[in-house]
């Protein structure tokens, strides 16, 4: 495990709880920690406990037993038990809960009366400008999609002025349309919301979009925790999640060759080929590599359809015992990059540490 509990101090938040479970065939007990700012996700698949999770830190399984402190404030220890409506958190639930009689602006003003510190009338108007609701405000809850609801249920949840923002799969309920137009906003909430955002989800796509930080949690235990890019190249990935194992690179585009319809984007004295979906020259994208879509060559200019080969040196080859394949991660550069390879692979070409290789990426994932 690698939860860096270590790294407890104050610019961490620190938990470590426990719940017994009659409903769930595992008890429910994770240690760790996670920045006090950005978008932390904790991924998992359904049933893991991550709901669980945010129930316990929102205070709202009253079995919950451990410590959890957010800044150098204790919510939970053996001597204190904050209740909920104490503990300046705002949540986003599955489902929006809007208030039905209410109108969207009378739901807004709902939070304003619970909110934790006074809400300056500029900040009102920039969480309803930044998550686009200027047009909902005179409309009832069952006049909304649900996209629209959630994006008013995110703009309530901001306007209580929360120390810890609660995010519980807010896009489960959406089709994949209402998920592609609603995720802008939720990167909007990062830029206004200046407080850390726990965010619950299964997709380890979502989750690359929006977090810097991950808890990777399994059978309601901490598998695995860190910066993004470090958990998705690791061997502590449980099982089920292996597949995931990936590199996200920030690139920005280079050049456009409309005869191909690709762009050109460029990371750290690197590039790649893309689909042209229309991006601005200059403008930055975050784009993931997964490690089962990466082949290595000692070859420089193979005869091969792939657009995409990158020179990097390896750095260290980790085998799992009870695996056909290892994890291969090279340096390109300043960057890390992770390949999935198999046994045979390795021997066949003789690969080790140190040795100057060529990356082969046979796609490339555009996440923002």
């Amino acid at each position: 495990m690698s939860s860096k509990t270590g790294e407890q101090n104050q610019n961490h938040l620190a938990f470590q709880l426990s719940y017994p479970s009659r409903e769930k065939p595992f008890d429910f007990d994770v240690n760790a920690c996670f920045p006090n700012n950005g978008v932390t996700a904790i991924l998992g698949e359904s049933g893991s406990g991550k709901t669980t999770l945010l129930r316990c830190i929102a205070g709202l399984e009253k079995s919950a037993r451990g410590h959890l402190q957010i800044g150098q404030t204790t919510w939970l220890s053996e001597q204190v038990n904050v209740p909920t409506h104490k503990r300046e958190i705002g949540y986003v639930f599955q489902d929006a809960r809007l208030f039905e009689h209410l109108s969207v602006r009378d739901n807004l003003a709902f939070a304003l009366k619970r909110s934790h510190e006074k809400v300056t009338r500029a900040f009102h108007e920039e969480v309803i400008h930044a998550l686009g609701i200027e047009e909902l405000l005179t409309r009832s809850p069952d006049k909304l999609s649900g996209g629209e609801k959630q994006r008013v249920a995110m703009a309530r949840a901001l306007l209580i002025k929360p120390k810890l923002l609660l995010m519980d799969e807010p896009l489960a309920s959406l089709d994949e349309t209402r998920k592609q137009e609603i995720l802008p906003y939720l990167s909007a909430l990062q830029c206004i919301s200046k407080v850390p955002i726990l965010y619950v989800s299964h997709s380890s796509d979502e989750v690359c979009k929006l977090a810097n930080h991950l808890l990777v949690i399994n059978n309601g235990k901490l598998a695995t925790s860190g910066p993004i890019n470090e958990v998705l190249s690791s061997t502590e990935l449980p099982s089920n999640y292996v597949s995931e194992a990936s590199t996200i690179l920030d690139c920005h585009v280079l050049e456009r060759k409309e005869k191909w319809q690709l762009i050109k984007v460029g990371f750290d004295h690197s590039y790649l080929w893309l689909e042209d979906k229309g991006q601005e020259l200059g403008q930055q994208l975050k784009v993931r590599l997964l490690a089962s879509d990466l082949s290595i060559s000692l070859d420089p200019a193979p005869q091969s359809t792939m657009l995409n080969r990158l020179a990097g040196r390896i750095n260290s080859i980790q085998r799992d015992s009870s695996s056909a394949s290892v994890l291969v991660k090279i340096d390109v550069g300043n960057k890390e990059l992770v390949a999935r390879v198999t046994r045979k692979s390795i021997d066949d070409l003789f690969l080790m540490v140190g040795m100057p290789v060529f990356l082969q990426v046979k796609s490339v994932a555009i996440l923002v």
